[in-house]
């Protein structure tokens, strides 16, 4: 059970990696979000199937050389027979090497078993441990329900995506008869009417056919080029009209204005905006519902909650596109995303530095006192205030922003946050360890308990702690209560 465990975990886990590693790639190569995978939902099967190979018979390898080769052999050979057999199945190729100089047969590129092997090395010696860890640290029951729920609906959705290839073969199938009778002399039909359903045919290519065209824009057809051409051609001219809708489409880099359109400086902003308002309504909260002043930050320098900024960020990513949907659809995704992405936070935060900032466990309809259903809600409603009315307009003026200064400033904030967050870390472990009197290890560890002191880190994360003391002060806020009623 506890093998079957891990492999379930190891294929959910590096699918979700890969899709997000591949999301990553072509955002910074497109300049744009894209889902980059066969699938809807976000995990790539076909790479988490290879590492759970490496899983199953590379992870017995002591030696590194003999890891190399075998990480190499075992991931080609898997991408080679993969390539294969979905070309054959379905008709068509994501990636074709058949023009490159550096390739085996058309299907894999003479270097990647060398990037293969590297991986497996870097995966076997270097990530398997901590995944493991983390698995360990999860409820038994949890540990083997999620992936497994995880699992089957990845192969729903396989199997929903099989169907969609398959619809989009056989419309190119039906698309390319009418292109023959078009160029038969001998006909019953007019050319006319025949043009109309070639037409009403590119156009009932959309939706999840649509979806694959732009997840895969080098996919391609063996007997139908010409129509999945002019499918795609029609998905560019959709994506046209509908970029035009929600925010300026300018075609000539030069004219584009500072972090235009959902690039990384633009996301950046978002983050760095999220976590100012992130303190901002915390501030609000605590002093009408809890009726006191307090300081909420989730960093030590700074007015900012990352959870905030974070989730503001994984909103309009995953909803993006989805702003001329109804707004229940949109409420719905923002409650689920912005309460799992809460929840996670919690999780890794305990995981790694041994505290939580926040304990719901005394709230009705909780997960692990992480989140609980009113906070999913409340998510809900700032993901479609932001959504519909916040992201638009904040975009808008982050794009006023004069480029030069706008690229240096960026760069600043970039370097500022990333080291507030580097001293938050070594602040939270130099707190706990201080409560040990253990003595700083390096200078960072030195100036941070010169600088951060007890005082100031109880200021700034008034209610920072464990499970253990949270636990303490629910049941002194229990005794307390029944002695009132008493």
């Amino acid at each position: 059970m506890k093998f079957l465990t891990g492999m379930l975990w190891v294929f959910v886990i590096f699918s979700f990696l890969g899709w997000l590693t591949e999301l990553i790639y072509y955002l910074i190569k497109n300049k744009r979000v894209t889902n980059p995978g066969f699938l809807t939902l976000p995990f790539l099967p076909s790479i988490g199937i290879g590492f759970l190979l490496l899983y199953v018979f590379a992870l017995r390898f002591e030696n590194v050389v003999m890891l190399f080769f075998t990480s190499a052999i075992i991931l080609t050979l898997y991408k080679y027979f993969a390539s294969v057999i979905f070309e054959r199945s379905f008709g068509f190729k994501w990636k074709d090497y058949s023009d490159s100089k550096y390739k085996i047969n058309k299907y894999v590129s003479i270097w990647e078993p060398f990037v293969y092997g590297l991986l497996g090395v870097v995966l076997v010696k270097f990530a398997y441990a901590p995944v493991a860890s983390i698995i360990t640290a999860i409820p038994f029951w949890a540990a083997i329900l999620i992936p497994a729920v995880v699992t089957v609906l990845i192969i729903v959705d396989i199997i929903i995506s099989c169907v969609t290839v398959i619809k989009l073969r056989n419309n190119l199938k039906k698309m390319d008869n009418i292109s023959r009778l078009l160029d038969n002399e001998e006909k019953n039909v007019s050319d006319n009417e025949l043009r109309k359903e070639y037409e009403r045919r590119i156009i009932q290519s959309k939706h999840f056919r649509l979806r694959l065209v732009k997840a895969f824009p080098d996919m391609e057809s063996f007997d139908y080029e010409k129509q999945l051409s002019d499918i795609k051609a029609h998905h560019n001219l959709l994506l046209k009209r509908n970029n035009e809708t929600y925010e300026n489409n300018i075609m000539n880099k030069e004219d584009r204005p500072f972090a235009y359109g959902l690039s990384l400086s633009k996301l950046f902003w978002l983050f760095l905006i999220g976590s100012f308002c992130g303190t901002l309504l915390e501030t609000v909260w605590a002093f009408f519902v809890e009726g006191h002043f307090e300081m909420r930050v989730g960093v030590v320098m700074g007015p900012f909650i990352p959870v905030y900024g974070g989730g503001a960020v994984a909103i309009t990513l995953c909803l993006y596109k989805l702003y001329n949907k109804n707004d229940i659809i949109v409420y719905a995704a923002s409650a689920v995303i912005g309460a799992t992405f809460e929840y996670y936070c919690s999780y890794f935060q305990e995981m790694f530095l041994g505290t939580i900032s926040w304990d719901y466990s005394d709230t009705p309809f909780n997960l692990d006192g992480r989140t609980n259903l009113l906070f999913a809600f409340i998510w809900g409603f700032l993901g479609l205030v932001w959504l519909r009315y916040l992201y638009p307009l904040i975009s808008r003026l982050i794009e006023k922003i004069p480029k030069k200064p706008g690229n240096i400033i960026t760069v600043i904030l970039a370097v500022f946050m990333v080291v507030n967050g580097v001293l938050t870390i070594v602040s939270i472990d130099r707190k706990n360890k201080r409560a040990e009197n253990i003595p700083p290890q390096t200078v960072i560890g030195q100036f941070c308990d010169t600088v951060f002191t007890d005082e100031y880190m109880n200021f700034m994360f008034p209610h920072m702690g464990t499970k253990e003391t949270f636990a303490k002060e629910r049941e002194q806020k229990a005794k307390q209560a029944l002695k009132k009623a008493n």
